[in-house]
């Protein structure tokens, strides 16, 4: 049974690594992720996962594996900063106050979709001048949702999370496992 990783995030990929999952191909799929008017967070990430899976080419019994990780303040969705101006921006925003990050996870098999979500809520400190120019120079929020990634030098941004890390990192691993499951991937092999 082959697994398709539909995503060209290294985190993604790490991630299953982590839990023995290793795709047998990664073709990430190019759709317009761009939010729909009025569209919420939640309802947004959750179409853009469900998109991506529909848009991977795979045979019937092929396993697609995509997932959309969305920055909410409150209504708002912080997407990829476009550039440091806009990284700038979201931090400051983000700065001393609590936001969700929700990652949404799609399995397909076949006609068959499983999804499920998972909302992580994240307390980013107060952030002072310094430290938004230098977390900006280390470029590390190029293309991660909300201009920060958890598992890099932003780590010492945050605090405080309720939810899932690996959620907020791009994968959530408990849920993507029952997934992979439902859907028929041995996870759990034996020798």
């Amino acid at each position: 049974m082959k697994l398709i990783l539909g995503s060209g995030s290294p985190r993604r990929k790490e991630l299953l690594a982590q839990i023995g999952v290793v795709a047998d191909a990664i073709r990430p799929p190019d759709i317009d992720e761009t939010p729909q008017k009025a569209e919420l967070p939640r309802p947004y990430c959750a179409r853009m996962a469900r998109e991506k899976a529909e848009a991977v080419v795979a045979a019937l019994d092929e396993i697609v594996l995509c997932a959309d990780t969305t920055v909410a303040l409150g209504r708002r969705i912080l997407g990829k900063p476009e550039d440091v101006t806009e990284a700038e921006r979201f931090l400051r925003q983000l700065s001393g106050r609590r936001h969700r990050v929700i990652t949404s996870v799609a399995v397909k098999k076949g006609e068959t979709l499983w999804e499920r979500d998972v909302v992580t809520t994240v307390k980013m400190k107060r952030l002072s001048d310094s430290e938004i120019a230098g977390y900006l120079a280390t470029n590390d929020w190029q293309g991660k949702a909300g201009g920060y990634a958890i598992q890099g030098p932003a780590g010492a941004l945050i605090p405080w999370i309720q939810g899932s890390f690996t959620g907020v990192v791009g994968l959530p691993l408990s849920e993507t496992a029952a997934l992979l499951q439902a859907a028929g991937y041995p996870l759990w092999r034996t020798p």
